[in-house]
């Protein structure tokens, strides 16, 4: 097994909890209320998807992207955390598991 497979799903994972997060906070009755879990979730898709596609290529020097990464995941897992909705508890649950195995690749 690859060094970063366990990350690689993680990422994934995150990435496509953030994206369905942000897209279902904008049907949300008070949008106001959701715009950091939105700004949030997109940053940390981003971050994600760049961490991920950089791994892919077996570039070396990546560990402060996957440092920066582990702490957008636990940014955004405590601000989804904070909202009532089950898709934010979803989105904190896999951010908190990216952030974790971002942190098991640095180990």
């Amino acid at each position: 097994m690859m060094k970063n497979e366990k990350l690689l799903h993680a990422l994934g994972n995150c990435i496509n909890h953030c994206n369905y997060c942000a897209d279902a906070c904008l049907d949300d009755e008070n949008v106001k209320m959701m715009v950091s879990c939105i700004r949030t979730d997109r940053v940390c898709a981003e971050v994600c998807s760049t961490l991920n596609q950089l791994l892919a290529t077996g570039f070396g020097d990546v560990e402060d992207l996957v440092r920066y990464c582990a702490k957008i995941c636990d940014t955004c897992a405590e601000e989804c955390s904070q909202h009532e909705a089950e898709h934010c508890h979803k989105c904190a649950e896999a951010c908190y598991k990216c952030a974790e195995e971002c942190r098991n690749f640095l180990a």
